[in-house]
Parts: C-alpha cells; sequence; structure tokens
C-alpha cells in the first residue's frame, strides 16, 4: 500500500508543467480561493465517454461530455443564470443533474436545486423536480413537476435506462435530520412511482441491480439497518447501534457485490474498522478483513467492474488505492511509472467497453489533474486541471508526523514548511472543526499552502477525538472540549517548537467551527505560547449549543441535541461548572492575544450570536480584536471573493503579529 510521505515529491509534478525560472513572487490569493475550473469527471457506464463540470467564460459551471473516441467536446447542460450541481450517469446516453448557484452566498440560497435529465449530447432536456423560489426552467409546466424536496441519491442506479430511484425529503426543514420516500422516476416522461417501504427510513442503499436492498431509520438515538430480501421483497431489520457513540451491533454498509455479498466496515475485530463481509442470514462479519489499512480506520468506498469486486478506493494518510484484480493492478503499475511523482487514482468504467480508464493525479504540491488513460495503447491524455494556474514549483512539501502529548498519546499531524526553509519559522496551529470527524489528508489543500506560500510552516494536528485513526482515538476525545483535546493542540506547537521548525515567540493558532472554538481556548490556556488568534464561524458558548437562542436557530438535529451532544460534549447541568470553565465567552476577560474574528450572518450550524456575544465580550477588555462578518454567508465561506477577501485578511493580520520576517 501507498504511504503519502512527501518528501520524496519533486518540485515540479511529471505532467508537463516546467520549472519557473529563478524566484518568483506569492501568488495571489485568488489562485488558491477561486472555485476549481474543471471538476468531478465521470465515464459513462461503458467509458466510451466521459462527464465533467468546466468552468465557461462567466465562471459558470457547464455539464461537458467528451466522446473518448475522438476526443469532440459537446455542452450537455447549461444554465444562463446559474451552474449544475451534482450529476451521475443515467446510461451511456443520458445524465441526471441538479442546478447549483456559485455566485451566491449561502444566505441568498433559498431555492431547491431542482432536477433535471438530459442526452449527452444536450437532447431530450427535461426538469423533472422543480426548484424552490426562482425557476431556472420549466419544461412541461410546473403541475407536472415532483416537488422541490426531491434530490438525487449519493449513489448511482443501473446505468442501463432512463429510470432512476430518487428520495423525497419529507421534513420541511431540510436541515434536519429527515425521513426520505424513495421514488422510481421515468426521466423521459417525468412520471414518478412511490416504491413500497417501510416509513421512516432516512437513507437507501442500492445494490448492484440498481434496486432498493438496504435502509437506515433512527429513533431514540439509535440507528436501524433493515434489509430487503429480493426473492421476497420482505423487509427485516438486520442490526442496530447506537446513532452517536456506536455502542451496539454497528457496521457502516458499504456496498452489494454483484453476487449479493453485502460488505461493510467495521471495527469490531481489532478496534480499527476494516472491510469484511457480513452474512446478512447469520447476522455476523466474516472472520478475516478484506482491507485492513493499518493504523487506519477504512474510509473509502469499494470499486466494482465488468461484474465483480475490482478494488478499495482508501484514506490513509493520503487517499490511494488497494487493488485485488490482477489486471487493475498491472494497468496501476503502468501509470504510476508513467506519473512516478504523484498518487494516481485509476477509475475503471463500470461495464467497460473500451479500453479507457479515469486518472485523477495529486501530490501534495500538485492540485488534482484529470487524465484518461488507454490500456490497449497506453496513450495518457490529459482532460483538465482543477487549480491550472497552481504552479507545483511554487508549492511546499507537506510530510505526516506524529508527536507524543503530555499523557503518551500519539497525535498524527500534517506539517507543510514553506519551499527551501524548515528552521526558526513562524508558525500557524490549524484546528480542523467538527471535532469528531477526520480533519487532514496529504495533498494541495488551499489554506496550508497558501499559508506557506506567504513563509508560514503549518501544524495540522488530529488532536484525539478526530475520526479516522481507530476507536480508542476518537473515544479520548469525548467530552474533552477545552481539555485534554486543547492540550493536544498545544502540545504539538511545542513539539514544532522542540524540533527547531517553529520560533517558539512566533506561533499563532487558527480556525473555523469547532476549530475557532479551539482557537479561542488555545489564547485563553496557552497566552504565552500562543502569540495571536484567527477564528472563523467558532463555537464560543457550550450552553448556547444546546439552548439556541431565540433569532438564530441552529440546524442541528433534535435527536443529536438529545442524544448525541450529552455523550460527546457533556451535560449542560451536570456539567455546568466544566462548560463555564471551557467556555470562551465565560473565559473572555483572559484573551489577551491579538485577534481576528469572522463569522457569516447566514450560520446555520454555528449561529451569528456566538460571535456577536463573543465579540462584545472581547472587546470590553481587549483592544486588539479585529472583527468581520460576512452578511450572506454561513458556515464557511462559500463565495470566492470572500474567501480570497478573508485570507488576505488573515495574511496581513499574520504578518503584523508574528511575521515571516522576525
Amino acid at each position: 500500500m501507498h504511504r503519502f510521505l512527501s518528501r520524496w515529491a519533486a518540485l515540479v509534478c511529471a505532467l508537463g508543467l516546467a520549472p519557473l525560472a529563478g524566484a518568483a513572487e506569492a501568488p495571489p490569493a485568488g489562485h488558491f480561493f477561486g472555485n476549481p475550473g474543471f471538476t468531478k469527471p465521470r465515464l459513462s457506464p461503458s467509458g466510451t465517454h466521459l462527464a465533467v463540470l468546466a468552468s465557461d467564460e462567466a465562471h459558470r459551471q457547464r455539464l461537458i461530455v467528451v466522446d473518448l473516441n475522438d476526443f469532440s467536446l459537446k455542452a450537455a447542460a447549461e444554465f444562463r443564470d446559474g451552474d449544475v450541481g451534482a450529476f451521475s450517469w443515467l446510461s451511456d446516453e443520458r445524465l441526471l443533474f441538479t442546478s447549483a448557484d456559485s455566485q451566491a452566498a449561502q444566505g441568498d440560497q433559498r431555492y431547491a436545486p431542482g432536477l433535471f435529465a438530459a442526452n449527452r449530447d444536450g437532447t431530450a432536456f427535461r426538469q423533472l423536480a422543480s426548484s424552490r423560489g426562482k425557476p431556472f426552467i420549466t419544461v412541461g409546466g410546473p403541475s407536472s413537476l415532483l416537488p422541490w424536496h426531491t434530490f438525487m441519491l449519493d449513489q448511482d442506479g443501473a446505468q442501463d435506462g432512463p429510470e432512476v430511484y430518487v428520495a423525497n425529503h419529507l421534513v420541511e426543514n431540510l436541515s434536519a435530520d429527515r425521513e426520505q420516500e424513495l421514488l422510481l422516476l421515468n426521466t423521459k416522461t417525468g412520471k414518478a412511482k412511490p416504491f413500497d417501504a417501510p416509513s421512516g427510513m432516512r437513507w437507501w442503499m442500492l445494490d448492484q441491480q440498481g434496486q432498493p436492498r438496504l435502509a437506515v431509520s433512527r429513533r431514540d438515538g439509535q440507528t436501524m439497518m433493515h434489509y430487503r430480501d429480493p426473492a421476497s421483497g420482505a423487509w427485516r431489520e438486520i442490526a442496530r447501534h447506537a446513532s452517536y457513540t456506536g455502542a451496539g451491533q454497528g457496521f457502516q454498509p458499504l456496498a452489494f457485490g454483484p453476487d449479493g455479498t453485502l460488505y461493510v466496515a467495521s471495527s469490531e475485530k481489532t478496534g480499527y474498522a476494516a472491510v469484511h463481509t457480513y452474512d446478512i442470514a447469520a447476522g455476523k462479519l466474516g472472520e478475516r478483513p478484506l482491507l485492513n489499512v493499518q493504523g487506519y480506520d477504512f474510509m473509502g468506498h469499494l470499486v466494482f467492474g465488468g461484474g465483480k469486486l475490482l478494488g478499495a478506493r482508501f484514506l490513509a494518510d493520503g487517499e490511494g488505492t488497494e487493488w485485488f484484480d490482477a489486471g487493475m493492478k498491472a494497468v496501476q503499475a503502468e501509470i504510476d511509472q508513467r506519473l512516478p511523482r504523484t498518487v494516481n487514482l485509476v477509475t475503471p468504467p463500470v461495464r467497460a467497453q473500451t479500453p479507457w480508464v479515469l486518472v485523477t493525479s495529486y501530490s501534495d504540491r500538485q492540485p488534482q489533474v484529470h487524465l484518461v488513460y488507454n490500456t490497449r495503447t497506453r496513450d495518457l491524455k490529459r482532460i483538465g486541471d482543477s487549480h491550472a494556474a497552481i504552479k507545483p514549483a511554487q508549492m511546499a512539501a507537506q510530510d505526516v508526523v506524529r508527536y507524543k502529548a503530555r499523557d503518551g498519546l500519539e497525535i498524527p499531524a500534517l506539517l507543510t514548511l514553506p519551499a527551501g526553509k524548515d528552521k526558526n519559522l513562524p508558525l500557524v496551529v490549524l484546528v480542523h472543526g467538527g471535532p469528531y470527524v477526520r480533519g487532514t489528508r496529504w495533498g494541495w489543500e488551499a489554506e496550508a499552502q497558501f499559508l506557506a506560500s506567504r513563509g508560514y510552516a503549518v501544524l495540522q494536528p488530529e488532536f484525539r477525538g478526530s475520526a479516522g485513526y481507530g476507536g480508542a482515538h476518537l473515544r479520548a476525545g469525548w467530552k474533552q472540549w477545552g481539555l485534554a483535546m486543547q492540550d493536544d493542540i498545544a502540545d504539538g506547537a511545542k513539539w514544532a517548537a522542540a524540533q527547531g521548525y517553529a520560533a517558539p515567540r512566533r506561533v499563532c493558532v487558527a480556525g473555523a467551527s469547532y476549530g475557532g472554538y479551539a482557537t479561542l481556548m488555545g489564547l485563553v490556556n496557552d497566552p504565552e505560547l500562543f502569540r495571536c488568534g484567527v477564528a472563523w464561524a467558532g463555537v464560543t458558548d457550550l450552553e448556547l449549543l444546546y439552548k439556541g437562542h431565540w433569532r438564530f436557530d441552529s440546524d442541528m438535529s433534535a435527536d443529536f441535541k438529545q442524544y448525541g451532544m450529552r455523550d460527546l460534549i457533556g451535560d449542560p447541568e451536570r456539567d455546568a461548572e466544566r462548560f463555564a470553565a471551557t467556555s470562551p465567552l465565560r473565559q473572555a476577560a483572559r484573551v489577551t492575544r491579538p485577534l481576528l474574528l469572522a463569522h457569516g450572518g447566514a450560520d446555520l450550524r454555528v449561529p451569528l450570536v456566538h460571535g456577536t456575544r463573543f465579540r462584545d465580550a472581547v472587546k470590553a477588555t481587549n483592544k486588539d480584536v479585529e472583527w468581520v462578518e460576512y452578511e450572506q454567508e454561513g458556515h464557511g465561506w462559500y463565495l470566492p471573493r470572500n474567501r480570497i477577501d478573508f485570507w488576505t485578511r488573515v495574511e496581513a493580520f499574520l504578518n503584523r503579529h508574528i511575521g515571516p520576517q522576525p
């Protein structure tokens, strides 16, 4: 398997990019924070065509289809005043897609994305579900459309005709945990019929024939998995577990194989999630894992083709593939020989009729580049770049490191160092949100690379509570907001200074959401270590997470508030004393270091009141506080102009307080 340690990565990716002559000025912020120009390439089921989202002159995303016989291009879909959003192949001839608006902030996006279909040459266009609010195009009249709360599934169907299963979400508040009714939709006639299934389902899994086979429901903090027998059509519960702690007979369903085998990810055997088969009749895992990613939980998906399981795409330090099929192993080896300085993700078509496979190449310095490779002629053709303006020679090397926290727990982290520099640097400790998620992966990433291009070292710790590093690492972070989780972040900064990477008196802490909370608590707990902080969309009061505010409602579900938050964060009554000690709002007078504070006015996850209350409290005793509000942004910055504005402010703020020059 790949280990994605990046010291081997050369200055230039072997994809025809020439090195720059001499020193160059730092790339502008827009090169990092603009929307990608070429994204989401997908082969048609037979591999004869490739669909992709590509930006036009007006920076709108169009759905383009490449004919791999002659590499001619055809626009399958575009909107005059919007973008194509998600899409999937219904067959080699037809595509399903949604609309989007990349030029409106989250607070202005009050419309559902609608549902549309068209042939790959742009003909037989049909709107299938209404957009909420301003429509783009309506074909056949609004009365013939499915309701605005009809959405694509997050998986492919049979891909052999115009019919597809879609989900009708039965709750008005789409941010809440909601029930889904499954509909079988004919994308040529627009007619849909309900699928006969139990009510209360929140998620569905289709089998390799595109038929509903597994469904998930949730009630009273429990998640139940239901299996549909393909012969009788009868549904029965096959497993259940605690929704947020995983306690019980828990596993993550991954896919059904062509022969009906259910593949799952489970940590029952080793404490790390591994890929297993699941015996539905016996209700138990296969004895031996099919794939165990050493030191990591399996996060990824299975790759099928030609009627069999070919391999698994997984996330370790970075993303890679383990092939079970000898033919695909050989293809991977050939491509890696041609592209030796990148990680190359190879995706074959589901029912190959051509020798073309899709290749996505990346490294720590190279944003994703998409190519196609002909396994017969060995032709390798570059199709497009996600961030064409980025020059790998100007980017920084990124290493996977591990350090010991004060109690001995090993903490994984990514360390990005400016090109040609590795000692006595100003350091930004960049803390991920969540917090109970995987925060980082090896590979080019805009925020860390932007800071490194400005002369800063960047440390991104996977503190306890981060997912993906085994159950023990995850559970060690429960109820540790502001405590051991916070210590892990401080210990990372101290480790970087002890190793000589960081100048001890030039360290800043930064992050969004939970990372914003950790930034503020870092300034509360360790003012001698962290000389400044940058917090955006940050939680400032633990009690407010539970109680909310009469003017600002959070989109966190009632189920999570009742059953998840009490286990993961704490109980606001029993833990009231701890909440007071670890809420930045209650400790605002202790924040004496310079602070850049930002929030979105339309944030539904951590509402604006978190930011304004803390701003008012901290400004009473700290005059070096900069406040930024992006009125129509939500939980993070959606618009490129706001991302560019914010990170330009961050650059100026850091330069004033820890600067690249002492």
